[in-house]
């Protein structure tokens, strides 16, 4: 019976030390994304069809943003104005960050 129980508390030791493990590892190794990708994306339509040379709406949104693809690329968003409204965010995420730039270099 004994046995039984060392068993079942070393089992929760490793348990909770390779959560713990997984926990840092998550933390360290995390991948940021640019806030802008998903700005863009939510104003795409999602209907990840290629038209516009991309394999997806999110491989066209993190290109716009990463790549500085054109705007007006995505063939069904252009009736609903995704060309103008993805421009709007780019224009103000750059804006933004000339502005945060000015401000650090005269700090």
């Amino acid at each position: 019976m004994i046995t039984f129980l060392y068993a079942i508390l070393l089992m929760a030791i490793m348990g909770f030390g390779v959560g713990l493990g997984l926990s840092i590892a998550s933390k360290k190794f995390e991948v940021k994304e640019d806030p802008k990708v998903k700005e863009v994306l939510n104003v795409l339509p999602g209907a990840n069809c290629g038209m516009c040379g991309y394999a997806g709406c999110a491989a066209y949104a993190h290109a716009i943003v990463e790549q500085h693809a054109s705007f007006d690329l995505c063939v069904p968003g252009r009736k609903g104005g995704v060309g103008e409204k993805v421009k709007e965010i780019m224009t103000k995420a750059s804006s933004e960050n000339t502005n945060t730039q000015k401000q650090t270099a005269s700090h």
